[in-house]
């Protein structure tokens, strides 16, 4: 099992769970952070340090993924295993499974890349290197299916996990704010090239909306980031009397009237907490020059906007994403009754997601390949 991000180490420890207890003798090893270590994938690498983001941003990771990449091979090569489970990763992942295929290994691709976003021709590159490809978004399966592979949609893994365990009220008793506090949340992104671009800009219009809005900026700070990480990205004056909650970030999103949110999954875990949400993304200037290239027949960035066909929140990308274009951008989605409208609509989107048990579904279909 092979995944290289926090996102995927997610996923892979719900799947080693089900795999393991249904069939307890399972040997999981690979690449695996916390969690899948946790869940017991036996690690041949950890995943820290091994993942980036964009293209520049990959630069600091070469040299991990490569030593890890090498172990990978030559352990398939010595003892090859009886299944390869691939989770995301896309460049490293479709290497590897080129690989492991040649080793006649059958591989399993559980959340494969975004190829209706950006470089199509890999649909038929990832056909060929996979045997069975289990996607989580309804159209993925369509895509797959034309370019003639082996695609079951197994629902969103977000609907197992997205939730919480108390209501507003309690919340915001639970972190000390006023019983009518209004909160707009932070989600600044989970990596430190998101937060290198995107902190400070939020932060900026986070403290216009708060004086204009009567409204408490707090960070919901994920968990593969510090107070270090955000001091390192924005300066602790930037941070001054703005809240930091770690270990919480469902709840805050609940709890919150509007959120800033970096492109990605927490856009979506956003929307099924039916919270009205500005969506940005911004990397360096050469990576998005060349995603600019690479991307194509695509009209959102933002998960919400792409399930919804339609651009249901606002979306500032690049030289965009500025304090300015944030604060206009967030302030009609204050006014009561569109806010209400736009929650209703969020939360909606749960239904094109097909319904709980994803890690079920991938954990029964790799025992079916194993045999």
């Amino acid at each position: 099992m092979v995944a290289g991000e926090a996102s995927g180490d997610h996923l892979g420890a719900d799947v080693a769970a089900q795999l393991l207890a249904q069939a307890p003798d399972c040997d999981i090893f690979g690449v695996a952070g916390e969690r899948m270590r946790a869940a017991g994938v036996r690690p041949l690498i950890k995943l820290e340090g091994v993942a980036g983001m964009g293209g520049t941003e990959l630069a600091a990771t070469i040299g991990p993924a490569l030593r890890a990449f090498r172990t990978l091979v030559s352990a398939i090569r010595r003892d090859p295993p009886d299944l390869a489970i691939l989770i995301d990763f896309a460049d490293f992942n479709l290497k590897f499974a080129w690989f492991a295929k040649r080793a006649g290994i059958p591989v399993l691709y559980y959340v494969p890349p975004q190829v209706w976003a950006w470089r199509r021709w890999r649909i038929r590159t990832l056909v060929r290197r996979s045997d069975r490809i289990a996607v989580v978004f309804p159209f993925e399966a369509e895509l797959y299916a034309s370019a003639g592979g082996r695609v079951s949609f197994v629902g969103h893994p977000l609907l197992d996990r997205v939730g919480t365990a108390q209501d507003r009220a309690a919340t915001l008793a639970q972190y000390g704010f006023a019983p009518r506090a209004r909160l707009l949340a932070v989600l600044p992104g989970s990596r430190r090239g998101e937060i290198h671009y995107l902190l400070r800009p939020m932060i900026e219009a986070a403290r216009v909306l708060a004086a204009d809005h009567d409204l408490e900026p707090v960070i919901a700070l994920a968990s593969t980031l510090t107070l270090e990480d955000l001091r390192a990205a924005a300066g602790a004056k930037a941070l001054a009397g703005i809240r930091v909650i770690e270990g919480d970030t469902y709840s805050m999103i609940a709890a919150s009237e509007i959120a800033l949110v970096a492109s990605g999954t927490a856009t979506l875990e956003s929307a099924l907490l039916g919270c009205p949400m500005v969506i940005a993304y911004k990397l360096s200037a050469l990576s998005y020059a060349v995603g600019r290239m690479l991307i194509k027949g695509v009209d959102y960035i933002g998960l919400p906007n792409l399930l919804a066909e339609r651009r249901l929140v606002p979306e500032l990308i690049q030289y965009e994403v500025t304090p300015v274009n944030l604060v206009r951008a967030a302030e009609p989605l204050l006014a009561p009754a569109l806010r209400g409208e736009i929650a209703g609509q969020l939360r909606a989107l749960r239904d094109r997601l097909g319904s709980p048990g994803a890690a079920a579904r991938v954990a029964a279909m790799a025992l079916e390949m194993i045999g």
